[in-house]
């Protein structure tokens, strides 16, 4: 059976770039993705080139709202299908264990997936029209080299990779953030990373909270010590000890940047970014922020810590991963 023509336009093109095993940057509702064919493990292999991404850290492979979990999965326990039902699309990865079909390539040499489907239209028609066209499966880590600040524009992945990558520009993310990832592959919910969907929206569904991260969990994308980073210095500091650090670092000569969710007042800052004060809004606005701050020059970023409570929890990661450094440093 002949495939079905491509789609005319970008749409188009970008699905005849996946099917001949090339890569294109797309968006999601999180962050955009560098996307490739999920059963080309040489389209694959294309994207840890590129991003300089370590074999054994999985991808994220993203499916149409109409995909069955058994295409790609196995001993799929009913918890998957609630938040399947829940959160999909939406930004939410589930970790199963793998269908023989999934190449190990993409699951970093595991025996489980993450899987998830995304809610950005153009994700989803881009998706659609692949399922005509090719596998209908795209592996999608976020369109940065690894370790570093994720794309929420098309600009910031052009910053990134240049102007040979193809990108499909729809817009800035509406989330901000990367999705979040629950192992469900070893029984009991386990919460990998943080994100929009939150332990409490998940133990509404399932009627219990995941548990956190444990030795045993399988490897995921976008948990270690460090990443997100900038490729400036980063410090969190509580608020309490903001004002005094930064004239610390203006008295020794440091060129500070700073974020924060209130305004610079007298306080002596090279450069001064004011963020929105609800976990929402804050984490919508992060990884522009920090990018615009990487990109003044200056000699260390000062970050305000975020709020200690539970819906600050995914800022608060990433926070914490983008202050570690980029040195040892995805997803979407």
């Amino acid at each position: 059976m002949n495939p079905a023509p491509f789609p005319p336009g970008e749409l188009g093109e970008a699905v005849s770039v996946l099917v001949a095993g090339g890569l294109v940057a797309m968006p999601t509702e999180t962050v955009y993705g560098l996307a490739a064919d999920a059963l080309n493990p040489e389209a694959c292999r294309r994207v840890f080139a590129l991003k300089g991404r370590p074999a054994d850290h999985p991808l994220i492979v993203h499916v149409t709202p109409e995909a069955a979990l058994e295409e790609w999965a196995v001993d799929i326990p009913e918890s998957a299908r609630k938040l399947k039902t829940a959160f999909w699309p939406g930004p939410l990865t589930i970790i199963l264990k793998k269908s023989p079909r999934v190449p190990a390539l993409v699951t970093g040499g595991q025996d489980s997936v993450g899987l998830r489907c995304p809610s950005h239209p153009v994700a989803q028609r881009l998706l659609r029209e692949f399922a005509h066209a090719g596998s209908g499966a795209i592996a999608a880590p976020s369109a940065n080299k690894f370790g570093h600040v994720s794309p929420t524009t098309a600009r910031h992945v052009r910053d990134e990779f240049g102007p040979d990558l193809l990108v499909i520009d729809g817009g800035a993310c509406e989330v901000g953030l990367e999705s979040t990832i629950v192992d469900l592959s070893r029984g009991a919910p386990v919460l990998l990373r943080p994100g929009a969907v939150t332990r409490e929206d998940i133990a509404r569904v399932l009627g219990k909270a995941p548990r956190d991260r444990d030795p045993g969990a399988p490897r995921a994308s976008g948990t270690l010590a460090s990443h997100y980073a900038p490729r400036t210095p980063t410090e969190l500091v509580e608020t309490i000890a903001l004002a005094r650090r930064l004239r610390e670092a203006a008295a020794a000569g440091t060129r500070v940047a700073v974020l924060a969710r209130r305004g610079q007042a007298d306080l002596p800052a090279f450069a001064w970014r004011e963020s929105p004060n609800d976990p929402t809004g804050y984490g919508h606005e992060l990884y522009a922020r920090l990018r615009d701050l990487d990109g003044n020059h200056a000699d260390l970023i000062l970050v305000e810590s975020p709020p200690a409570a539970s819906d600050w929890e995914a800022v608060r990661d990433r926070l914490a991963r983008a202050a570690a450094g980029a040195d040892d440093a995805d997803e979407t």
